[in-house]
């Protein structure tokens, strides 16, 4: 394996940890890693914004395929942004049969947010995915292995078929994953599949990198698994622990709630780490281990380093859109965000059925009040599930779509109760929320780890906003 980091800046949300973070935390000579989550979105609306500087221009401008670098611009790309308020042109909506375009549009998105990650340096990057995501991670994969990308990371799941993947698109040959389905009558399987040479008209001649595979999990269990399982070789792990950010596994067992309403965890649900270490590959600690003393520890439990987000999430660097940021820290220096209050671990939220963290602030869809005034809509489907219905045709449910159309389609109506809309809200977190039909503008919904009370301890006496190198001198006690 390559540079092995001491601090892998974690791949958070839709389009937080972005390119500049990522290039900002390998520069100083750490793993940055950008986020795989609905990048084709966050492309084509950079585009409609007017792309401010230019970036993913110049990003095209190096794709290896120039007449579909010419065919995104074309479609996507809007001199001076669309006007304030008015609707964002949508990329397609996932599918496990996505069309040419859609393949296109996602391997083009991917080279371009690693590309821009790596311009004018030798630092590491890498690219983190949500192995839930099946129907789009494939084509954003083959993308950022034409930018060289060095790691690749996917939590989520059970990614037990990636590490294969990545062998075939070294070769530019055809890849297919496995979908998991509900609903399953008898052995039906569904697979998804990306063949580089069919979807784009240009190929390099020459092999790519094969980046390193970190598997992000929350047992030994599944190290184990994938280490003997998985369809090529696995280059460690990131053990990531109930207080992180973003989606948790859910506890072992049955569900039970605290009184306030959160998933309740226990020793069961820490990772062996005796077990990990005796697998001999590398590994780091993850879930508020934002600190220097936590980098110590988790070095002395045989680790090699730590991975942090919420540190990360509000630095300068973040795709945090600024007013939520700013908003975020002002309330931590005021006192308004305290241990225990400011992030609720909603077992609800996410469609996916993944208990979810919520930063809760004020105006963002963490109140109920701002969450009922949604109108129900999945126009984005990044998260939707598919199933097989006993005819036999396949069918895709999100949670968190209209009532009717979940329950027309075989979902129970009970899955639905305090669903939100992940695939908006994200979008909305990082400035790129789109204005339905109806008017209706979509809200933010932040997530953070646990740990988001302790972000004051990168701020300089004085100071309101910190860096993304603040960041790192400080857990190494510089």
């Amino acid at each position: 394996m390559m540079s092995t980091p001491l601090i892998i800046q974690g791949g958070m949300g839709v389009g937080v940890s972005d390119w500049r973070l990522a290039r900002a935390v390998s520069l100083e000579g750490e793993l940055g890693v950008v986020s795989g989550t609905a990048l084709n979105s966050v492309m084509v609306r950079r585009l409609q914004n007017g792309d401010p500087g230019g970036h993913v221009q110049r990003a095209l401008s190096h794709f290896v395929d120039s007449t579909v670098a010419s065919e995104i611009l074309a479609t996507y790309y809007v001199e001076g942004g669309i006007p304030t308020g008015a609707r964002f042109k949508r990329s397609p909506v996932p599918s496990v049969s996505p069309t040419r375009t859609l393949q296109r549009l996602n391997i083009a998105a991917g080279f371009v947010e690693v590309w821009l990650a790596k311009e004018g340096h030798n630092g590491i990057v890498g690219i983190n995915f949500l192995e839930k995501l099946q129907t789009s991670n494939l084509a954003a994969t083959y993308g950022a292995m034409l930018a060289g990308v060095d790691y690749m990371l996917m939590g989520a799941g059970v990614p037990r078929e990636i590490p294969g993947v990545l062998d075939r698109f070294v070769e530019h040959e055809d890849a297919s994953i496995r979908i998991a389905v509900s609903g399953t009558p008898g052995t039906t399987e569904v697979f998804t599949t990306v063949s580089p040479r069919e979807a784009l008209n240009t190929i390099p001649k020459s092999s790519l990198k094969r980046p390193a595979f970190l598997a992000i999990i929350s047992s030994s269990t599944l190290a184990s698994h994938l280490v003997k399982k998985s369809t090529g070789s696995v280059e460690g792990f990131v053990i990531e622990g109930v207080l992180a950010g973003g989606h948790n596994a859910p506890p072992r067992g049955p569900m039970k709630l605290t009184d306030r309403g959160e998933p309740i965890y226990s020793h069961k649900d820490e990772a062996d780490l005796a077990e990990i270490r005796a697998l001999g590959l590398p590994f780091w600690l993850a879930g508020s281990y934002g600190s220097p003393e936590k980098l110590v520890q988790a070095i002395e439990l045989g680790a090699s380093g730590i991975q942090v987000g919420t540190a990360f999430a509000f630095c300068e660097e973040s795709g945090v859109a600024p007013k939520l940021r700013e908003a975020v820290i002002d309330r931590i220096l005021h006192g308004d965000i305290v241990e225990g209050e400011a992030v609720f671990t909603d077992p609800h939220a996410s469609p996916t059925g993944f208990p979810f963290k919520v930063v809760q602030l004020p105006g963002t869809q963490s109140e109920r009040s701002v969450y009922e005034e949604r109108p129900r809509k999945c126009d984005l489907g990044y998260l939707r599930q598919v199933a097989v219905r006993d005819d036999g045709a396949i069918v895709y449910l999100c949670a968190s779509e209209p009532v009717e159309d979940y329950v027309r389609k075989g979902g129970k109506i009970e899955d639905t109760v305090d669903r939100k809309c992940l695939c908006n809200a994200l979008l909305s977190n990082v400035g790129l929320a789109q204005t339905q039909e109806d008017g209706y503008v979509e809200q933010p919904l932040l997530t953070a780890g646990d740990d988001l009370v302790h972000v004051g301890q990168f701020l300089r006496p004085g100071q309101t906003s910190y860096r993304a190198r603040d960041v790192l001198a400080h857990l190494k006690g510089q």
